[in-house]
């Protein structure tokens, strides 16, 4: 899949918010996961491929991967995911992100993405997608979803990912030069690089939490919210994802 990560943020804040994680979503629980058999079903499967296969590739990259090579790998996930950005600034009508995402992506062609020049000017990275977009218009989440090796979603945000795969011009390279490997190889890199910058957050939150499934659905809601309005908070300041780099299989690890 194509993904979304930047340096997780918010470490301190992980435990906290996890610890209330299944208060928080005990008024939503029924209402919004009408599927909760199915997907706690989906969740177990993910989880197994979390254990036995994504974790140990994580922490091993994490241990022998140089920090500038992780960077690199970051770099130029984000930088291959502009067009996205891009799309989805212009179709919100943010036009001063649209701008940004532009700047970026011209400035970071000069080394091919792999360093973030753009930031060193000061235009820093942001992240939009379809799913944000159809939100902005008003389209209602619908009911919480798992899906396999995705992870957490719900119909609104399954549609969107569609829609960003379609938007995105290095996939149509690869499909119509029968080099799908690159986005294969792309998602591999996103999913580990994500998943390694959250070891520790995830590994907390499972030790903390009696119900992981209910906790990973919070927190999953709580990020969305918080990238839906741009990382604004509801009083129109600032607001930070406690859980921006990676809920298992979520949207961080297609693009970010």
């Amino acid at each position: 899949m194509a993904g979304r990560a930047t340096a997780l943020s918010g470490l301190l804040a992980v435990g906290l918010l996890a610890g209330c994680a299944n208060m928080a979503d005990e008024g939503r629980a029924e209402a919004n996961d009408p599927l909760e058999i199915p997907n706690r079903f989906v969740f177990a499967l993910n989880e197994t491929v979390d254990t036995f296969v994504l974790r140990p590739v994580a922490v091993t990259y994490r241990d022998w991967m140089p920090e500038p090579g992780k960077d690199m790998v970051r770099n130029l996930v984000d930088y291959l995911t502009s067009p996205v950005i891009l799309a989805n600034d212009v179709f919100q009508g943010e036009w001063e992100r649209a701008g940004v995402t532009s700047k970026r992506f011209f400035l970071n062609s000069f080394s091919a993405g792999l360093y973030d020049i753009a930031a060193l000017e000061g235009y820093e990275k942001h992240s939009e997608d379809f799913g944000q977009t159809l939100a902005v218009y008003g389209v209602p989440e619908g009911p919480y979803l798992v899906l396999p090796l995705i992870g957490p979603s719900n119909p609104r945000d399954a549609v969107g990912l569609a829609v960003d795969m379609v938007l995105d011009p290095l996939n149509w390279y690869a499909w119509n030069t029968d080099r799908e490997w690159i986005g294969y190889s792309r998602a591999a890199a996103n999913a580990v690089d994500a998943r390694a910058r959250s070891i520790e957050a995830l590994d907390d939150v499972k030790a903390n939490n009696f119900d992981y499934y209910a906790a990973i659905r919070s927190l999953y809601r709580q990020r969305r919210d918080v990238e839906i309005r741009n990382n604004r908070g509801t009083d129109g300041g600032s607001a930070t994802s406690p859980f921006r780099d990676y809920v298992p299989g979520g949207k961080d690890a297609a693009t970010k």
